[in-house]
């Protein structure tokens, strides 16, 4: 119940306003609370509704909001804090003010602040002049991309002795993302004890109409690795993504192309290289493909820092691969030349223009993709490669020039795919798909 410190006392039935699900949250005492989920999951009201009510609960203690970009609060955090205030009845206890942007509760004085990660030093040193900044909550967390940023925050803020029954708590709350992001290695493969890890999504909100839920299950018919991510909460990119139609499944690539195979005909190796050095890393990826039936299997990948030509070129060779066609960057004819020099006689430079990128994507996203479970960075930039954000957040035609490194050595790769065409006495008018061996003209370019 929460009571309002003024002489007409207001009494509020907690537990019709939050709904379930968030128990465990809401009594969590530990130093962590970090709760990843999809959209329609409460997280975010749920945090807002917590920090007001607890706020005045504890008449020492005040909050520190954080966000990656400061100016992203006022319609995202600020306004779901404000929302929450409303939604409890309270509205005459606490004033709101834009510069600063600031919350007040006026019987108190306590105070929630707005920081951004875009100052980091000065995010650093926030305090208060009124009690103890003893909680943090961290919105959209992972747009946070820097661990080393995170530690700096969270050995800053909350600081010093807090008395009880104060506790010192850093929430974190975010959509899922690729699971190459800290947040997964940090809180949840092994949580640590004074961790709270949770995973929510709509099935909680009874909130929700039949309308909002049939959208949810409309795209779980249509679109399964979205509502994978928008509807379940699980790692991945909800929207935006630039390849959806891949899954990471084990197989042997050996057989894809073995005599034994009564099918191999079909398919090709492919491979592609993307330089790097100091920030990017070199990327090689090796590729079955299938262009009849449009499927290519991923089975082999490196993804390495500072590697010298020479190293490339062991790597490249360590792996069996020192005799087969390569398309590599052509940005760099210089290393393209040494690695010739190298043993490595097939690298080719990859073909680029004006529209490279936009047809090799296009391409590409003909295809199913099946990834090996051993291809950890494939699958990382696949869950996480998507197109840039324009006016109102909408996807625009241009991929995010970040974490693509592979996905540049894939496009490489496919310039070397070609379909068969059939012979014209084979009877399919002009389609490959379900050609048999015997009526196919030419073969692989």
């Amino acid at each position: 119940m929460l009571r309002q410190d003024n002489p007409n006392r207001k009494v509020v039935d907690i537990p019709s306003v939050v709904g379930r699900g968030y128990r465990e949250f809401w009594n969590c005492r530990l130093r962590y609370r970090v709760v990843k989920g999809g959209k329609a999951s409460k997280k975010s009201t749920t945090a807002a509704l917590w920090y007001i009510v607890h706020m005045m609960k504890y008449p020492e203690a005040n909050l520190l909001v954080v966000r990656n970009v400061f100016n992203t609060h006022y319609y995202s955090t600020y306004a779901q804090l404000r929302w929450a205030i409303e939604r409890l009845g309270v509205s005459d206890s606490w004033r709101a003010t834009v510069s600063p942007l600031e919350l007040r509760y006026l019987p108190t004085g306590q105070r929630i602040l707005f920081r951004g990660f875009d100052d980091v030093h000065k995010l650093a040193s926030t305090t208060v002049d009124n009690g103890y900044l003893c909680w943090v909550w961290i919105e959209e967390a992972f747009e946070i991309s820097s661990q080393a940023d995170f530690d700096k925050l969270d050995l800053s803020v909350p600081r010093g002795e807090i008395p009880p029954p104060l506790f010192k708590q850093t929430t974190l709350t975010f959509n899922p993302w690729n699971q190459a992001h800290w947040l997964k290695s940090r809180f949840f493969d092994r949580p640590a004890p004074d961790v709270l890890a949770m995973t929510v999504n709509y099935k909680c909100n009874e909130f929700l109409d039949r309308t909002d839920i049939a959208v949810y299950e409309r795209l779980r018919e249509e679109h399964p690795r979205r509502y994978a991510v928008a509807g379940l909460g699980e790692w991945g990119v909800s929207e935006g993504l630039i390849y959806e139609r891949w899954e990471f499944a084990e197989f042997d690539h050996t057989r894809l192309t073995s005599p034994d195979n009564p099918e191999s005909w079909k398919f090709r190796n492919v491979f592609g290289l993307d330089y790097g050095y100091t920030n990017d890393p070199t990327a090689f990826i090796a590729m079955a493909v299938n262009p009849v039936d449009k499927v290519l299997y991923i089975y082999d990948e490196h993804y390495q820092r500072q590697m010298l030509n020479s190293d490339i070129a062991g790597m490249i060779i360590s792996k069996g691969y020192a005799k087969e066609r390569i398309r590599a960057d052509s940005a760099e004819p210089k290393s393209n030349q040494d690695l010739r020099r190298l043993g490595l006689t097939r690298i080719l430079p990859a073909r680029k223009g004006s529209d490279s990128v936009l047809n090799g994507i296009a391409r590409l996203q003909e295809y199913r993709m099946v990834v090996h479970p051993d291809c950890k960075n494939t699958i990382a930039e696949l869950s996480s490669y998507r197109w840039k954000k324009g006016a109102g957040d909408k996807p625009t035609n241009i991929p995010e020039d970040k974490d693509n490194h592979l996905m540049d050595a894939m496009r490489y790769a496919m310039e070397d795919v070609v379909l068969f065409r059939p012979r014209p006495d084979a009877g399919t008018k002009g389609r490959t798909r379900g050609v048999a061996a015997s009526d196919l003209k030419g073969g692989w370019e």
